[in-house]
Parts: structure tokens; sequence; C-alpha cells
């Protein structure tokens, strides 16, 4: 692997932004229509996602492949890193490091969140318009609700400060100005979808995503006995 270090780095880089970065930006997108149109507003988008064609294919090859590969090879690469911000205390330093323990954090919370929402939709225990309800039982934990903010806070960062070492390692952003400049602007980037995401997990603690579950079964049992 050291051999071709360079190119599993590069791969790895890209990933993080196309597709996965797309990816991180629709999923904030969805969970913000919680915060702006409540549970009707969240299952629309919903909806529209699973509605669209190809919908396996596009996670498999989009989403899970790259996924796995940024993941798995994210964690390689913060095994392998040698932090160094005892001595230098430099802001760049700082991010360095950040940059890995954030990477871990977020693979773990993301095999979590994963596996408690997606996973049971396609094992059939939780329907697919019921996963804002069980997001609701989630968040109503103290616990989790903490974990879901230290995670949602850390992967933002991940991916707001990997935006700017993409830029640096891609050529996009050459020389100190540049590279300042970016800086300014992943960050503004991180703060402004860390408010995103944490609007977005509060509007899951509104009462309507506890009774949503409850009013979809009541309709079921109402379509069932008008055809009986």
């Amino acid at each position: 692997m050291k051999g071709n270090s360079y190119l599993y780095r590069k791969i790895h880089s890209l990933l993080g932004v196309l597709p996965l970065g797309g990816f991180f930006v629709e999923h904030l997108l969805t969970n913000y229509a919680a915060y702006q149109g409540g549970e009707e507003g969240f299952y629309e988008h919903v909806e529209w996602i699973h509605g669209l064609p190809l919908v396996l294919f596009l996670e498999i090859f989009l989403i899970w492949l790259p996924l796995l590969y940024h993941g798995v090879y994210g964690l390689y690469v913060a095994y392998q890193s040698r932090n160094n911000v005892n001595n230098y205390g430099y802001v760049r330093n700082w991010m360095f490091a950040l940059q890995r323990i954030t990477g871990v954090i977020t693979f773990i919370f993301v095999v979590w969140h994963i596996w408690s929402t997606r996973v049971q939709i396609a094992l059939g225990t939780v329907d697919q318009f019921e996963v804002g309800t069980q997001m609701h039982q989630i968040l109503t934990n103290p616990l989790f609700y903490w974990i879901y903010v230290i995670s949602i806070v850390a992967a933002v960062f991940h991916f707001s400060n990997g935006l700017w070492s993409f830029a640096v390692s891609w050529g996009i952003a050459v020389g100190p100005r540049a590279q300042r400049v970016t800086s300014y602007v992943t960050m503004g980037i991180f703060v402004v979808m860390t408010i995103m995401f944490l609007m977005s997990l509060n509007a899951f603690l509104d009462e309507s995503f506890a009774t949503a579950a409850a009013e979809t079964a009541s309709a079921v049992v109402r379509v069932l006995t008008v055809n009986i």
C-alpha cells in the first residue's frame, strides 16, 4: 500500500468531496426540511429520494462503496499519522490532528446511524415513513441526543476542513493568500452547516414526529376497514 499511497490518498480525497460531499449536503437538506416543513415536509423529501430511478444502484455506487473506501482508508491514515501539536502548536497542525480525530468519530457515528435507520428500513423493521418517528425516539434520550450533537459537529468539521485539504492537494488553492481565503470560506461553511444540522436535529423533537407512526397505522386500518 505504501508504494501507491499517493494514488490511494488522491482517491480518498476525491471521494470525500465527490460523491460523499454531495450526499452529505443532500442529507442536510433532507433533514432541514423537518425544520422548514415539519413532519410533512420531511417525508415529502424522503418520498422524493426513494422515488428516484435506480435508487439502490445510486446508493451502492455513489454512497456505500465510496463511504466504505473513504472510511476504512481514512482509519488507516489516522493510524499512520504522527501528530506533533505538542511541539508545534500551529493552527494547521491542530487542523491536521482534528481532521483525523473527527474522521474516526464520524466513521463510527455514520456506521451506527446507517444501521439504526437505512439498514432497518431495508430489513423491514422500520418503514421509510417512520424514520422520523424513530429519530424522535432516539433524540428524546439525552445521552443519544448529545452523541448526535457531538458527532454532527465532528462530521461537519471533517467535511469542511476536508474541503480545504482537497483544494490545496488538488492545486485549486495555490499560495498562502489563496489558502487563507479558502480557510475562511470552509470555516464559514462549517458554521452554516452546523447551525442547519442542529436546527434539523431539534426539529425531530417535535411531537408531530412522535405521533406520525400512530397516525399512519390508523390510516391503514381505516383503508382496510373500508375495503372490507
